[in-house]
């Protein structure tokens, strides 16, 4: 049977992160992060982490990542360019960490359609809580590092992803828990598929339209 070898769609967060260690789990082998940035290349476009934190955190997991400054006009064709290069390394397949939304399935499967790479939603259809209870027991370590400020307050920033997290949350009563509708992004700082954990420190948080972002950095050895 032929090994799939894959490309992770990478956002520092605990969906691509979870979604990565199960298609490891499944045999797959995951050779490359792919990680698109915002105009700038200085953070990422959802989650606003800093390149130099995203490539600190790929470190740590021991596989390597790619970068591609991008706006929302050319994310696309910047996207397909990028995964058509690996396409010539051998790279057959690409890893996504959506779980619902239909749209950007849609869109993934088209465009891994269109230049032949073979689509894997390791999460998709999960239902939330016992995909946060996994995350949770499997050992992964995570902050929030992004919220939607019209779920949630600036408060919320910079809290582990735990059970006391998924309480709290629960007891709002309208936020899907996988923050799955942009509630809220988080940077993943340790687990199974790390080799070591991130060292990293938290600054102030930035408010930009109706998102808080922390900044949160990379402290290096």
């Amino acid at each position: 049977m032929e090994i799939l070898k894959a490309f992770v769609s990478w956002s520092g967060g605990k969906d691509s992160a979870l979604a990565c260690f199960r298609a490891i789990k499944k045999g797959i082998k995951v050779l490359y992060l792919v990680n698109m940035l915002g105009e700038t290349g200085k953070y990422s476009r959802s989650h606003g982490l800093t390149a130099e934190l995203l490539k600190a955190q790929a470190s740590a997991i021991g596989i390597p990542i790619i970068q591609k400054g991008t706006n929302w006009g050319n994310y696309e064709e910047e996207f397909k360019k990028t995964i058509s290069e690996l396409k010539k390394q051998g790279i057959t397949a690409g890893v996504f960490g959506d779980i619902d939304v239909q749209e950007h399935r849609d869109w993934v499967e088209r465009v891994c359609g269109e230049v032949g790479i073979k689509p894997i939603l390791p999460l998709w259809k999960e239902e939330r809580e016992p995909l946060m209870k996994e995350l949770i027991n499997s050992g992964f370590k995570a902050i929030l590092c992004s919220t939607n400020a019209s779920f949630l307050g600036s408060e919320w920033l910079g809290r582990e992803i735990g059970f006391d997290f998924l309480r709290d949350l629960k007891a709002l009563g309208n936020i899907d828990l996988c923050g799955e509708n942009g509630e809220y992004h988080t940077f993943v700082y340790d687990g199974p598929i790390f080799k070591n954990p991130v060292k990293f420190s938290v600054g102030k948080w930035i408010q930009r339209d109706k998102k808080y972002f922390l900044e949160v950095w990379n402290v290096k050895p």
